[in-house]
């Protein structure tokens, strides 16, 4: 009997390891993370019935309620406590991140457990009134169930993968009735690359997906919001401040939330089992003073983007939702952060909108407006993925008519998060684990490889009195593009760079004497460097940042000492060889 299972199975791989084939596999991935989806969506209304005024405090008098309501997130987060103490090891694969992580270092394997445990864990955070989103359980959730069947059919690697984004992208195309923003989620947090033969049955996966979620739950919009208009051209300019200020909002969401996390931490003195549940109680005592923290947000978000909420409120709600997530999520509590994300950048938007609608009646649109745009700038800072949060923005509302000052705010807030870190919150998570993902198994390939293993040591050197007519003789005879410049000691003082030269020889306004001109005079002091110990991955970000083709490789106890120069041009012949090889083995 076992034989014949087999068998079968193996059959089953074969048919379906042809191409066309694939994407049935694809589509019944679509139709299970959609049901998935749903079904936890369905988990959470259920526990917020439970841990609610009509559940578990029916009958309770009224005058008691305001005293026993805080009480409903730590009690929440006791149950969520006691699985930390019982099950420590599935409960540590919770969040995106791990999703991730999974992708890189187990070729794609998550863990089945996850499912039920993601599942029920969060549902029980957000339905007792903890303040999280169901977006990350949803991507984990759906990339289980894309995992799972990988792995039941025995799909190679790089299938499997593929397959963990078609569940990541269904999911998020079913909750959110947005197939594209689960298409490009799928590629930009979690493949982390636009491949075309990853493309086609990701897209299949998100639109049964989406299928699926509106034959459970309807083709309904997930915000209902007016329509929204730019009044003025002028107005760009204060979607551009937006988006900066946007930006610290996410930076302000980030640190609280490390912050907090190694708080609790910290605190060793604590049985694990207590934690969620003191931070519950913090949160709930918080929903006490601001009701409109706990849970998800939704209902508070759509108030936001209708108009229907003061100025002050929004401020304060800015902080208040940053702190009372970063204490559910940092005290153990299971959830995500995109949601309440989309929710500080609301209230971002919504009190800026206010300001300047204020000032400029006529020039400026109403806070709605602008709570509507902050909601994306927030959510594209705080995960990096813009495009990501363009798009969800868009299909979340259906609303087109903003799309431009939605753009240039959500590029414009990634952009200055990156100027205080460029890791998204999910990237920081594991690097604080000491695990560095940043580009999966390609990167971790480069970062075994070193400078010294590529680099050209017959680097062309010019010393620091070489004329120009002699650099000119020289350089016709070699491909190089830059050139390491020596003092008399034979020490690194500079580099001349081809451009340098070619904008010399162009000079025709006579500021230049190019009979006495030194290839010193044309240098540009002082320049970056590397060492033969930095990995390939090192350098390649220092290519990218300086936007050069060639660095000097220098000696590590004497930084001007030259050992030779390396060519971007090698390096990237390595990281394509080793992508030729990855997909050979697919």
């Amino acid at each position: 009997m076992a034989a014949e299972q087999t068998s079968f199975i193996e059959r089953s791989r074969q048919f379906f390891a042809k191409e066309y084939n694939l994407l049935i596999l694809a589509a019944l991935i679509g139709v299970l993370a959609g049901a998935a989806s749903t079904l936890f969506r369905g988990m959470i209304t259920f526990f917020e019935n439970i841990f609610s005024a009509s559940g578990i405090l029916s009958g309770v008098p009224d005058s008691a309620l305001p005293w026993l309501l805080p009480l409903l997130p730590m009690l929440g987060g006791l149950l969520i406590g006691s699985a930390w103490k019982l099950i420590p090891k599935m409960m540590e694969e919770n969040g995106i991140y791990k999703v991730t992580e999974a992708m890189a270092m187990r070729d794609g394997k998550v863990p089945r457990s996850t499912i039920l445990v993601c599942a029920t864990a969060s549902s029980i955070t957000i339905g007792s009134g903890g303040s999280a989103g169901r977006v990350a359980p949803t991507v984990q959730i759906c990339a289980g169930i894309g995992s799972l069947v990988g792995q039941l059919f025995r799909m190679s690697t790089h299938r499997l993968r593929v397959f963990v984004g078609c569940g990541a992208a269904a999911g998020i195309a079913a909750s959110f009735n947005a197939p594209l923003a689960g298409v490009i989620f799928a590629m930009e947090i979690i493949l982390g690359e636009y491949a075309i033969q990853s493309f086609s049955p990701i897209v299949i996966a998100a639109v049964l997906g989406t299928v699926t979620g509106r034959a459970l739950h309807g083709n309904e919009l997930t915000f209902q919001t007016p329509v929204h208009e730019v009044v003025s051209h002028w107005e760009i300019f204060f979607y551009l401040l937006l988006g900066v200020l946007c930006g610290l909002a996410a930076q302000l969401f980030i640190w609280t939330y490390f912050k907090v996390q190694k708080l609790f931490e910290a605190k060793q003195n604590i049985p694990v089992i207590l934690k969620p549940a003191l931070g519950g109680l913090l949160v709930g005592i918080l929903a006490v003073a601001i009701p409109q923290v706990g849970g998800n947000g939704f209902d508070v978000l759509e108030q936001a983007l209708n108009g229907e909420l003061i100025w002050g409120l929004t401020l304060i709600l800015i902080f208040a939702k940053t702190v009372a997530t970063a204490t559910t999520l940092g005290s153990g509590g299971i959830g995500g952060i995109f949601s309440p994300s989309l929710f500080v950048g609301a209230m971002t938007g919504a009190t800026f909108g206010f300001a300047v609608h204020d000032l400029m009646p006529t020039w400026t649109a109403t806070s709605e407006t602008y709570a509507l745009v902050g909601m994306g700038a927030v959510a594209s800072a705080v995960v990096q993925a813009p495009l990501t949060a363009i798009l969800i923005l868009f299909e979340m509302t259906n609303d087109y008519t903003i799309i431009l000052p939605t753009m240039v705010c959500c590029i414009v807030a990634a952009y200055t998060s990156r100027r205080f870190n460029k890791h998204s919150l999910y990237v920081q998570a594991l690097l604080d684990k000491g695990i560095d993902l940043h580009q999966g198994r390609l990167v971790s390939v480069l970062r075994t490889l070193y400078v010294r293993d590529v680099m050209n040591k017959e680097a062309v050197v010019f010393q620091e009195d070489t004329r120009f007519h002699d650099i000119l003789d020289r350089i016709a005879q070699v491909r190089d593009l830059h050139y390491p410049v020596l003092n008399t000691e034979q020490q690194l003082t500079g580099i001349l760079a081809f451009s340098d030269i070619r904008e010399a020889v162009l000079n025709h306004d006579g500021t230049m004497d190019k009979d006495t001109l030194t290839a010193k005079d044309l240098a540009t002091p002082k320049p970056i460097t590397l060492v033969p110990h930095n990995n390939l991955n090192e350098a390649l970000e220092k290519f990218a940042e300086l936007d050069v083709d060639q660095i000097p490789v220098v000696g590590v106890s004497d930084p001007n000492q030259i050992l030779g120069m390396l060519n971007r041009a090698d390096v990237e012949a390595v990281y394509n060889r080793e992508k030729l090889i990855q997909n050979m083995e697919s």
